[in-house]
């Protein structure tokens, strides 16, 4: 099979972002957006979603997190939308429990064609490091609106917003990463009795 791989550069008046993405990788990154946090919760992503991800970037920072993140987003979304072409033989739905110590989150993504996000999370604190935690959606509905997929998180318990905001990357790099894999059994049918997605 071909590897499904797409680059990226997004470059406005607030941020500057180039990379690549490879959705039948081996989890390896090499992530610097000038945000500590974020970077580490994009390398979760990358990691159990088994996908291969660079990302250089640059912006203003220094002013707010939050265009980076959204930008990062709105740049992956578009990635994961190419690479993913006309979506023929994929298993299209993926859905995770996520555990990481006192947290649980559900992850839903189904590869519909249609951008969406449902969000049901609460966090204590305004910020994680030098990330505020309204930036953590914000870049989650520029993913799903982007890249055409219908995802929901949904935060079932939790205290320490480190532990939430971890829980919602790892599962949705699973999340991803299931709903991504080629099934057999479709090989090149476009799994949508519509006949496209």
């Amino acid at each position: 099979m071909t590897r499904r791989t797409a680059s990226f550069q997004r470059k406005t008046k607030e941020t500057d972002i180039q990379g690549a993405l490879t959705l039948d990788g081996e989890g390896v990154y090499d992530i610097e957006t000038g945000i500590g946090f974020l970077d580490h919760m994009l390398e979760q992503w990358a990691w159990h979603g088994m996908m291969d991800v660079s990302i250089k970037a640059q912006g203003d920072i220094h002013v707010d997190c939050h265009h980076m993140a959204e930008d990062v987003g709105l740049a992956l979304g578009d990635a994961l939308a190419r690479s993913l072409g006309e979506k023929k033989g994929i298993m299209r739905y993926g859905s995770v429990l996520s555990p990481m110590d006192d947290a649980l989150v559900m992850v839903v993504v189904d590869c519909s064609g249609r951008g969406w996000l449902g969000w049901d999370v609460r966090f204590a604190d305004e910020r994680i490091g030098g990330l505020a935690t309204s930036s953590l959606r914000e870049f989650c509905k520029a993913f799903a609106d982007r890249s055409h997929i219908t995802l929901h998180v949904r935060l079932l318990c939790g205290v320490n917003d480190h532990h939430i905001a971890e829980a919602i990357f790892k599962g949705l790099g699973r999340a991803l990463r299931h709903a991504v894999a080629i099934d057999g059994r479709q090989k090149d049918r476009i799994p949508s009795t519509k006949g496209q997605l």
